[in-house]
């Protein structure tokens, strides 16, 4: 091959390089600006609301002056404070209730046999309960309450608080179970048979090496079934009783007439609250050795 051949070849070769990475610059350049836009479009509605939070106006959308108006009738409207107390109640109580539950199944569905027909009902109902839509299991879930708590006599079903409580538990269960069952599939099972190997109890070693392990999913599953308690808007409102309004239907009652600077108010300080809640249980994460990449897997539940 001649000198002039090989510069040609050359050259050639460099100009593909260049064209495949000016496609490659370009490619990266689309999927930045798409996921800033995705960013923008999840999240400036929820900044706005923050920022709408401080507004001395009497109505949310009309702006008037800076100040802390909102916050002050917020704490001092008894109505929004219960129905806050109500949600935070029935969130608490969901978040117990799923990670018992939740614990329980994800222990047993990551440590069943393959192929285990009772596994794989299981996993196919949790999976049912996920892809429902929750106007159905609302439809579903309020004649059954009615049915036991006034025919059957089950007075504890006439409470609003405990009805809450069970229809957000049924609503968040599965994910949780998924989350711990991800957590534990991941794990190495030696340690408990040695436990076994070592006569400890079934107990004993559920206690002393299976929890320990399952950690960091139990606290994501927690805080995955308070959030959801606290996001719950339909089931809510078919399940709720006078006194007993959560915050997300009384939201949504207040936009049939004109949303208040308190309602961001209020939305403002449980956004914070969430946020904490999330942050602590990441610090904790952090505490017992986990990194990033394993805590974002732990919290969505890959296993």
């Amino acid at each position: 091959m001649s000198g002039n051949e090989r510069g040609t070849a050359t050259a050639s070769r460099a100009g593909n390089t260049d064209g495949a990475a000016g496609k490659r610059d370009g490619a990266n350049i689309a999927l930045t600006v798409w996921g800033v836009i995705m960013f923008a479009f999840l999240f400036l509605p929820i900044l706005v609301v923050v920022v709408y939070s401080f507004n001395n106006g009497r109505l949310l959308a009309s702006w008037d002056s800076f100040g802390f108006q909102a916050y002050v009738h917020a704490f001092t409207n008894d109505v929004m404070k219960s129905s806050v107390l109500t949600s935070l109640k029935a969130a608490v109580g969901t978040a117990i209730l799923a990670t018992i539950f939740g614990t329980l199944g994800g222990i047993a569905l990551a440590r069943a046999k393959h192929g285990a027909k009772w596994a794989l009902g299981l996993t196919a109902l949790l999976a049912i309960s996920l892809v429902t839509p929750e106007i159905v299991d609302a439809i579903a879930m309020l004649p059954w309450f009615v049915s036991l708590g006034v025919d059957h006599g089950i007075t504890p079903l006439n409470n609003g608080l405990v009805r809450l409580i069970i229809a957000h538990t049924v609503e968040s269960m599965a994910v949780v179970t998924f989350i711990i069952r991800a957590r534990m599939a991941g794990l190495d099972e030696s340690l408990e048979e040695a436990a076994g190997d070592l006569y400890a109890t079934p107990w004993r070693r559920f206690r002393d090496i299976t929890l320990p392990m399952a950690g960091p999913g139990i606290m994501a599953g927690a805080l995955m079934g308070f959030t959801l308690s606290l996001d719950n808007t339909i089931v809510s409102s078919f399940v709720q009783q006078p006194g007993y309004t959560p915050w997300p239907v009384y939201i949504f009652s207040q936009v049939r007439v004109a949303l208040r600077p308190e309602v961001a108010a209020l939305s403002t300080v449980m956004l914070v609250l969430t946020l904490i809640a999330l942050a602590v249980v990441g610090y904790v994460l952090r505490r017992v050795g986990e990194n990033t990449s394993d805590i974002v897997k732990t919290m969505t539940g890959e296993s």
